[in-house]
């Protein structure tokens, strides 16, 4: 639980089984009881169907669930009683066309990478982050954010939020605390920069 003692607001659950952070229901429970009645419980879906992903959201507790697969706007619309965001693989300008197909809480922009579904490490032209904002819908950022770079990312895009995995990461799909924590404390020294 190194990222609630390090100060974030959300923790993402990944219940998509070929991924290497997966959690399974049970184990996605236990973690979510152990976390704070104000930090959100992320629940990470690619391509479910909406039984298991309703079935998720009862049994782990769930306040938010965010598709990261190829769900389509209707598909994502049909989940109700709690947030719900959808992320997009950002490559270039033709890629924001779709956000506003989705009515969803937020959208999180992640980084392209052909054949992956996210966790790459790698970023995007932060520009079109930025450009998205326009549409007036809550913007998380991610893809290769890290310690080092994700003041400059949020001072560049002033994101609703950011999100990250890899980044954080000592070896593929293990946290590493101490680097969630810098993570955190870099986000919080430019948010009153803002203002």
């Amino acid at each position: 639980m190194g990222a609630i003692e390090a100060g974030a607001d959300a923790l993402g659950l990944m219940l998509w089984a070929p991924s290497k952070r997966y959690v399974t229901n049970k184990q996605a429970a236990e973690i979510a009881r152990a976390v704070p009645p104000f930090v959100s419980r992320v629940g990470v879906f690619v391509n479910a169907t909406l039984d298991e992903i309703r079935r998720a959201i009862e049994e782990v507790g769930i306040d938010t669930v965010q598709f990261h697969g190829d769900e389509p706007p209707e598909f994502c619309q049909q989940i109700r009683g709690v947030k719900t965001v959808k992320a997009f693989q950002i490559q270039n300008v033709h890629s924001l066309k779709q956000l506003s197909a989705f009515d969803t809480d937020a959208w999180l922009l992640d980084s392209f990478a052909k054949g992956k579904r996210g966790g790459t490490g790698e970023t995007f032209n932060w520009d079109l982050a930025v450009e998205a904002k326009d549409w007036a819908r809550p913007i998380i950022l991610a893809g290769g954010l890290t310690p080092e770079n994700v003041a400059q990312a949020v001072h560049e895009v002033w994101p609703y939020g950011v999100d990250v995995s890899t980044g954080v990461e000592s070896a593929p799909g293990r946290k590493d605390p101490k680097m969630i924590r810098h993570f955190v404390e870099a986000v919080r020294s430019i948010e009153g920069e803002r203002y």
